[in-house]
């Protein structure tokens, strides 16, 4: 028969592992607690980044995710020689179209400028327009037939000096989307006119070396219209992108070497993974865009 110190001691014992076994309980709880709140953080982190980068637009003109600059320029590892056959309606537009410029609502001008005129905006014919580039001259040739409210918005904003000392904010060298892009006098990639125009695009277009088109940021869901303004892109190789964005010009062969060489500098990868590419390193501004009379 046990006696009663040894019941005491034995009843202590069990107190003490009672008391052992709910700390041990505890400090497993706490780990459990700390490991299910990191992994919760890091599903948060990447659904955002998920969210953060899906359905981006190539060659949207709205203000570009950026992100560090690359420590070394991104490069074209190949750039075509053969010029893209110029574009051409399959059916011809009439000798005169009406176009509409309305104003952009809640986006002023990024530089003063008065909207195009509108009526009776001639469909036929070319025009020669010249570049000025602090990397050279840049002769285009637009063309009135293949989009004529396009063609209309670009002399008048380059007869107002609405490029003049605006730097081209955008390249691309991947093998599937080679352009330089311009016509931001913000540099940003968000600034416009202060007005919008439609597309005058077709199920037939395609894009190459020697194509100028313009940027835009897809349909205005208010008005399912096209929401093109000042900044377009100039294709100098490869350029893998749906008949979205209205073609309007074309750039020879000799005038394109300018381009070549300010790819070939690269740029500095700020705008991946989204749109897409960065800033020239070998920085371009447009000092004038003179018309042929």
């Amino acid at each position: 028969m046990p006696s009663n110190e040894q019941r005491r001691e034995a009843a202590k014992r069990k107190l003490e592992r009672q008391l052992a076994n709910r700390a041990e309980r505890a400090r497993k709880r706490r780990i459990i607690g700390v490991v299910s709140t990191v992994v919760g953080v890091v599903a948060v982190v990447g659904l955002v980044y998920w969210l953060a980068n899906i359905g981006d637009d190539p060659m949207a003109s709205p203000a570009a995710q950026t992100s560090q600059p690359n420590t070394s320029p991104e490069t074209p590892a190949t750039i075509p020689t053969d010029l893209a056959a110029a574009p051409k309606r399959p059916t011809p537009l009439p000798a005169e179209v009406n176009c509409e410029y309305p104003a952009d609502s809640g986006k002023p001008a990024s530089k003063p400028v008065q909207a195009p005129p509108s009526a009776s905006i001639s469909a036929e014919g070319t025009v020669d327009a010249t570049i000025a580039t602090s990397a050279g001259n840049v002769k285009v040739t637009l063309d009135r037939a293949l989009a004529p409210c396009t063609v209309n918005s670009f002399l008048s904003l380059a007869k107002q000096g609405y490029f003049n000392d605006t730097t081209c904010h955008r390249m691309t060298t991947t093998e599937s989307l080679q352009v330089l892009q311009c016509g931001d006098p913000t540099a940003t990639g968000s600034g416009g006119p202060g007005y919008t125009f439609d597309d005058e695009v077709f199920p037939e277009l395609k894009y190459g070396r020697g194509i100028l088109a313009m940027a835009n940021a897809g349909k205005n869901p208010a008005t399912n219209k096209g929401t093109n303004g000042s900044q377009f892109f100039i294709v100098y190789g490869n350029a893998e992108l749906p008949p979205d964005y209205s073609a309007f010009g074309t750039i020879s062969a000799e005038d394109l070497q300018v381009v070549d060489s300010i790819a070939k500098a690269g740029h500095d990868g700020s705008m991946n993974p989204s749109p897409g590419g960065g800033k020239p390193v070998r920085p371009v501004v447009i000092t004038d865009v003179a018309v042929a009379s």
